[in-house]
């Protein structure tokens, strides 16, 4: 299937620095509750993410991520996920997060 242009350029695909991360026990698969900062244009926003296999809370803080911005928050349990932080999956499916290969600044939109 392709889709135009135009509608993938509705999706806000942005930078950010994770600022907190902690377990998230409540969750159906193992994953972190993750606080991510975009900057002053966004903000911190908060994510839930099945990252669990390679990365720990310690290693996460003060990272990059990639992150679609503007989804719909999405109720995970308890908890309300804002963004959808991004990975690929490698071949025993684990998680590998996407990240810029140096330092942008928080809020960079991905073109």
């Amino acid at each position: 299937m392709t889709i135009a242009f135009g509608d993938f350029a509705k999706v806000e695909i942005h930078a950010g620095t994770i600022v907190a991360a902690e377990s998230f026990p409540a969750a159906r698969k193992p994953a972190f509750k993750l606080t991510i900062d975009f900057g002053p244009g966004i903000g911190t926003r908060r994510s839930s993410a099945q990252i669990t296999a390679l990365y720990t809370p310690e290693k996460l803080v003060g990272r990059q991520v990639i992150a679609v911005t503007n989804f719909a928050p999405r109720q995970i349990g308890p908890f309300m996920s804002e963004v959808l932080v991004l990975g690929l999956s490698d071949s025993d499916g684990r998680i590998t997060l996407l990240a810029p290969d140096h330092p942008v600044p928080d809020g960079a939109r991905m073109h």
